[in-house]
């Protein structure tokens, strides 16, 4: 039994920065979009989760081969490698980032825990109460326990949130066939190419890939030996997921939904409440907020990393040696970019708290999608240089291949975004008529 737990220890361990991705990678969108999707077209759009969920993987594995090969953060070999243009547009797609996903993120705590807590008579009261108290709670946590007490944090509640929805997802299911027909057999029903697209593209976070460099330097990996870890990690990282992916959309897919936003998170689980009863309803709300307080921990603990790596790096270059800046360093949990950044994220977005939150998550997915796109474009430049990377580091034709496919995939994502944005009305009746139809 002793030598049992321990193997578990040691895998729990090892796949620690996975479970961080996924935590953090899965928020009021994942929710929203996979229940939505269920609802709309059904099962027959499964496959694109774990396509969705591959394409992710294949973006933060080549991130994380960069980092192991050279030592560097991809950010900092982006700027250094690529020049000024990109730490300049890079700062300014940051900021505006991480003030719409803190609002998004905010918001989306503060109805949840509105439908468990309702002691406020205006909803749009108690969204922003609570999404502040959520903040500041998450504020907290990152400033008194470090990464040690985050990852533990982050550890209970991704168990909690998969257990309760995956369950959630077994109990309520009536056509196994047609979940694995919908996985096995892919396909795309009269008017569900824009649910194929949004699960696709809403799998497992935007910018909060870059996170996983960060974090697997607290663990102390650092150099090509710690490869295959890192891939297992990963894979583990991306697989539950797609099964989170997946079991939203069945159990959009057993119920009818509508809304938007995180208020649809609150529909559905009333929704749950006729055929699980009470309990059930109660249990995928605590699921639910186990996922969108643990992603709002992970960009609270995470982006600031980003930025002071960021403020490390533009001092370094202001005042070059004649060995060119360091080496990927230890950021300071307690130093002034860190913390600034932390403050800054905790408290500027609560202003965002009285705007709609439909809007506010439509401006945020529209600057996520054309995250990714930019990604796969530094990692096909800076990972195709053997000088760079070294022949056993650089990117092989299979990663090229699926690097293309994501570049080509996620612009025509964030295109689609910017069209639905520019005109969502229509978009989105035209889409409801197709959707009423094929129901007929």
């Amino acid at each position: 039994m002793d030598q049992k737990r321990k193997k578990l220890s040691i895998f729990l361990l090892t796949i620690g920065p996975g479970l961080l991705v996924a935590a953090t990678g899965v928020g009021a969108g994942d929710l929203a979009s996979g229940a939505l999707a269920g609802s709309n077209v059904g099962l027959a759009i499964l496959w694109s989760v774990p396509l969705g969920a591959f394409l992710k993987y294949v973006l933060n594995e080549g991130l994380t081969r960069w980092q192991l090969a050279t030592g560097q953060t991809l950010l900092e070999g982006a700027i250094l490698r690529l020049g000024k243009p990109v730490q300049y547009l890079f700062i300014v797609y940051l900021l505006i980032w991480s003030y719409y996903v803190g609002v998004a993120l905010m918001g989306a705590c503060g109805v949840t825990l509105h439908a468990m807590i309702p002691i406020f008579d205006k909803a749009s009261t108690a969204k922003v109460v609570f999404g502040i108290a959520a903040s500041l709670a998450g504020c907290g946590l990152v400033m008194l326990g470090g990464f040690k007490l985050f990852e533990r944090i982050m550890n209970v509640t991704i168990v909690v949130m998969f257990v309760i929805v995956i369950t959630t997802a077994l109990l309520i299911c009536k056509d196994w066939g047609g979940v694995f027909q919908g996985l096995l057999t892919p396909q795309i029903p009269a008017g569900g190419l824009g649910w194929t697209l949004a699960l696709m593209g809403g799998v497992g976070g935007t910018l909060t890939v870059l996170c996983y460099g960060y974090w697997i330097r607290e663990k102390g990996r650092t150099d090509k030996s710690d490869l295959k870890t890192c891939r297992l990690d990963l894979a583990v990282a991306y697989i539950a997921t797609a099964l989170f992916g997946i079991a939203m959309v069945i159990i959009g897919s057993e119920i009818q939904v509508e809304g938007k936003g995180a208020g649809l998170i609150v529909t559905l689980a009333d929704a749950l409440e006729k055929p699980l009863g009470p309990a059930g309803r109660w249990l995928f709300l605590i699921g639910a907020f186990g996922a969108l307080f643990s992603s709002l921990l992970g960009v609270w603990q995470a982006v600031p990393y980003i930025f002071a790596d960021f403020c490390r790096l533009t001092k370094e270059l202001k005042t070059p040696t004649d060995s060119g800046p360091k080496k990927m360093t230890i950021i300071d949990e307690k130093g002034s970019a860190y913390r600034g950044y932390l403050f800054a994220i905790t408290l500027v977005p609560m202003v965002g708290l009285m705007y709609s939150f439909t809007q506010m998550q439509l401006i945020y997915a529209v600057f996520g999608a054309f995250f990714m796109p930019l990604l796969a474009a530094v990692l096909l430049i800076m990972n195709n240089r053997e000088s760079w990377v070294g022949a056993d580091m650089k990117n092989r034709w299979f990663s090229n291949s699926v690097l293309v496919l994501t570049l080509v995939f996620f612009i025509g994502v964030g295109g689609r975004k910017l069209l639905k944005k520019i005109s969502p009305k229509k978009e989105t009746t035209q889409t409801q008529n197709k959707v009423s139809g094929e129901k007929k």
